[in-house]
């Protein structure tokens, strides 16, 4: 469904380029929970030279990252949010953590952990974005999300695939997962500091939100 709207890539796009504001031109830079590659598409088109390593739990997604044509530096392995073994990927080494559409898909009970190993991974100094949906505690915010839901994104979604159960679960987890005061909560208590928000505009002003937060030095 990502095909058909035509927001998505340009919000990754946006996401990519909060990363690139903070940090400069980050020469190693974790996609964590990378999917097929298009976030990490966004990160190597506005990141000149950067070195991405893609993580997913997918070997299906993987296998469709790694069929696409990438510049030397990037490279794609399985692995799964809240179960990484921080030492065999880098601890501290790397520039920056940049994840979309993760955090609502983990569990509830190890969303700290998950939290925890993006601060883990990160070089002093280093940057975590994440790109993520979050309703709970805005009504208007929600009433949206509901009616654009209910009335267009299962039923076109159904219409083109077929798989309504996955559109009703994307729904249902966007309304399930934290407020974003919650998650920046979440965030602080890792360790992170300069935590912040941004929502995007159109009708996913308030639904969609970029939220940065920074490793202190010394940590």
């Amino acid at each position: 469904l990502t095909a058909l709207n035509p927001g998505y890539h340009r919000h990754l796009r946006a996401a990519a380029r909060a990363l690139r504001d903070r940090t400069g031109l980050p020469r190693h830079v974790i996609d964590l929970a990378c999917g097929s590659g298009s976030s990490t598409r966004a990160l190597v088109d506005l990141i000149p030279g950067v070195e991405v390593l893609g993580l997913d739990a997918s070997d299906g997604m993987l296998e469709q990252a790694r069929a696409k044509s990438w510049p030397d530096g990037v490279r794609f392995e399985n692995a799964v949010a809240g179960e990484l073994d921080i030492d065999a990927i880098g601890r501290g080494g790397w520039d920056a953590v940049f994840t979309a559409y993760l955090f609502r898909n983990v569990e509830e009970s190890v969303r700290d952990d998950a939290v925890r190993e993006a601060f883990e991974l990160l070089r002093p100094g280093g940057w975590l974005v994440v790109q993520e949906y979050s309703v709970d505690g805005d009504r208007r915010a929600t009433l949206v999300w509901d009616v654009v839901s209910q009335a267009v994104i299962i039923p076109l979604a159904t219409l083109v695939d077929g798989n309504r159960d996955l559109y009703r679960y994307l729904w249902r987890s966007v309304r399930d997962f934290d407020a974003t005061a919650t998650f920046m909560d979440r965030l602080a208590a890792a360790g992170f500091a300069d935590v912040a928000t941004r929502t995007v505009g159109g009708w996913q002003r308030g639904i969609l939100h970029t939220f940065v937060a920074r490793k202190p030095e010394g940590t």
